[in-house]
């Protein structure tokens, strides 16, 4: 599983970051990819991915700031175009509904596939046999989202070699031994699964916040998950200044990722004040609070596996 960021910064668009946009890659897990928030010119920044806006599965929206939204008329009208014709599903809070609808609908831009909006509330807004998502309310100036995003336990892994020297032919009583079943082979001595098979592994978790102070909401979406993405609008020191604007400083996030018990942090919606060369500033802040500290750059990509967290060299 992996992650990338098509858009980093928030309020408005810089030389050195976009706005809001992160990408949750499910390719061999579903053969598709979900996104959270959906700022302005995000589907530019998918011409510089391998994203094919036709895999776009699910839409999770934070809330209804711009910066967080402004992408999604031209991304929606894209994925048409490029003959998108699978069902798109969209979540997001109150008002998303209706401003998708009247956007398309006084642009004429007519869709050639399902799109489905769900508005949605706290508790679990999306559950299959792979994934579960969860979502709170946060602490914003107007209603804001964030999400909990558990994989189910994967299968357990067939240890071939140990079934092979067990008598286990190769064929299909392979397969029913990865699934689960016993096996009676030709000599009538049966071969039990478990004695064959790992134990099923922890599937990826994490919490993907939306904009937010400090609050409890938030660290109760990280609770023990791999990988906690927090905004960082604000540096160390300036609490006082974050709050009224209903932003957190790098401190508080290193904070719920603390309090949380989360694995890794990875900060984002950096203010358009911090030049690059000053971002790993903001990390060296939040080491202080959390061992674990990455800082979220425009096209950066993320792997997710076995809890652990680690940057795609290109």
């Amino acid at each position: 599983m992996e992650l990338q960021f098509l858009g980093t910064g928030a309020g408005m668009p810089s030389k050195q970051r976009n706005t809001s946009a992160l990408v949750l890659k499910l390719m061999q897990e579903r053969g598709t990819f979900w996104l959270f928030d959906c700022g302005e010119a995000t589907q530019h920044q998918m011409l510089y991915t391998t994203l094919k806006p036709r895999k776009l599965e699910k839409i999770f929206i934070t809330h209804m700031h711009g910066d967080h939204i402004f992408g999604l008329p031209g991304l929606l009208g894209s994925r048409s175009f490029l003959d998108g014709k699978e069902a798109l599903t969209i979540y997001g809070p109150k008002g998303i509904k209706e401003w998708i609808q009247t956007t398309l609908r006084l642009s004429r831009t007519y869709l050639q596939y399902p799109l489905h909006i769900e508005e949605i509330d706290e508790g679990i807004i999306f559950e299959d046999d792979l994934f579960r998502v969860e979502a709170k309310n946060l602490d914003h100036v107007i209603p804001c989202y964030g999400y909990r995003i558990l994989q189910k336990p994967l299968p357990p892994m067939l240890l071939i070699d140990k079934a092979l020297q067990l008598g286990v032919p190769k064929g299909p009583l392979l397969a029913k031994l990865k699934n689960g079943q016993d096996v009676i082979l030709e000599n009538g001595e049966t071969i039990f699964s478990q004695d064959v098979t790992t134990e099923p592994n922890k599937g990826v978790s994490l919490a993907v916040l939306g904009d937010t102070r400090y609050c409890q909401s938030a660290i109760e979406l990280s609770q023990d998950v791999d990988v906690v993405i927090h905004e960082s609008t604000f540096d160390a020191g300036t609490e006082e200044l974050a709050k009224p604007y209903g932003h957190s400083t790098v401190t508080e996030a290193a904070k719920v990722a603390k309090e949380s018990n989360a694995k890794h942090l990875i900060i984002n919606h950096i203010s358009a004040r911090f030049l690059p060369h000053e971002a790993n500033q903001l990390r060296i802040q939040g080491l202080q609070e959390f061992p674990s500290i990455f800082v979220a750059e425009d096209l950066l990509e993320f792997e997710m596996k076995n809890g652990e967290l680690n940057p795609i060299k290109k």
